[in-house]
């Protein structure tokens, strides 16, 4: 059996039961009722993926995919495609934004090559699981082929269940890609049907008239490759990247193994998407940790039925957002241990 068939095998709903228990306990809580709002939800969902009232999180592992784009060369970035190769290095060497971010969460950072141009360099902590250089220019045809994208979703699971084998118990997901603003907008145009100019987005700083061209781009592509919504790997093959398909099966390999697991932005929000469309029950597995001021965001968050909580106009990817979001799980899991009952004061509920 696949990887992938063996990791959906195990993808279990979440736990009702436990989430009501919790549900009792948090309302019950010294406070009023639903006052401490998204804190609330947190711990009632992190009961729900965990079974546990007061799980572990404490291990917190941030997987970062880095893959480049064969759509590049359409001129739909306004970053170099040698970017990709920098910020992979920066990251894995502590000094990016999503490094930073994840040192102050306390969360290990790991980054994997699923398909950069450049080379790893002898002896690099990057892990090399490089499927090929790129994927190939969208608008001339597939991005990859169907075998390719489920070796970018093994690669993600892969990942995850080693993360999950040395113990980490919440996982976030990022990624390095210059043009996979283009690859998650049309992603998402595909699963949704919406018009690709209501999701192209700046990206890296792009123009007004070069963010006209990346809309048709993407219209281009999806009449010419016909990728069917109703099967998210198709979707994937068409029209996504490597890097994507990695974040969405590490996403499954957290719902398999009843881990938390937090989205970032836009592209991270497309590969939910993409591992929603494979197994609906993934949903419950994920926490979308902040809007992306990146255009097509809230759509797609609304696409994929999440509800973002933090908002602080970043776009910045990598899994920066998901870093900063460590922290909120974690505070709402304190909130539930940590805080006296209106029974441990012998008080009625207000």
């Amino acid at each position: 059996m696949s990887l992938l068939l063996e990791t959906l095998e195990k993808i279990q709903p979440l736990n009702e039961e436990m989430m009501q228990t919790a549900k009792e306990r948090v309302d019950f809580l010294l406070k009023p009722v639903g006052s401490l709002g998204t804190l609330e939800e947190i711990a009632v969902q992190l009961a729900g993926i965990t079974g546990e009232m007061y799980p572990d999180i404490s291990k917190k592992a941030m997987l970062v995919f880095a893959a480049d784009h064969g759509v590049f060369e359409e001129g739909v970035a306004a970053a170099p495609q040698e970017v990709t190769d920098l910020m992979a290095q920066m990251i894995i060497a502590g000094k990016s934004g999503v490094a930073a971010l994840s040192k102050q969460a306390g969360a290990d950072i790991f980054v994997c090559d699923v398909g950069m141009v450049s080379d790893l360099p002898p002896n690099s902590k990057i892990l090399d699981k490089k499927i090929r250089k790129a994927t190939s220019n969208m608008r001339k045809g597939p991005a990859m082929s169907r075998e390719e994208a489920v070796q970018s979703l093994e690669i993600g699971i892969d990942m995850a269940q080693r993360a999950i084998n040395n113990g980490y118990t919440i996982l976030g997901t990022g990624e390095v890609g210059i043009s996979n603003t283009t690859a998650s907008a049309a992603i998402i145009a595909a699963l949704s049907g919406v018009d690709p100019g209501e999701l192209t987005g700046a990206g890296a700083n792009l123009s007004e008239e070069k963010m006209i061209v990346k809309a048709q781009v993407i219209r281009d592509a999806l009449t010419l490759n016909k990728p069917d919504k109703t099967d998210a790997l198709d979707v994937l093959a068409k029209v996504g990247g490597f890097e994507i398909g990695a974040m969405a099966g590490a996403m499954l390999a957290g719902a398999a193994n009843h881990i938390p697991v937090l989205i970032d932005g836009f592209i991270s929000t497309a590969a939910a998407a993409i591992a929603i469309g494979i197994d609906p029950k993934v949903k419950g597995y994920l926490i979308c940790s902040h809007a992306s001021a990146e255009k097509g965001a809230a759509y797609a968050s609304e696409f994929i039925g999440a509800k973002p909580f933090l908002n602080m106009g970043m776009r910045l990817g990598e899994g920066s957002g998901a870093a900063i979001a460590f922290n909120i799980v974690e505070a709402a899991l304190f909130m539930n241990r940590e805080m006296a009952t209106y029974g441990d004061v012998g008080l009625g509920v207000v």
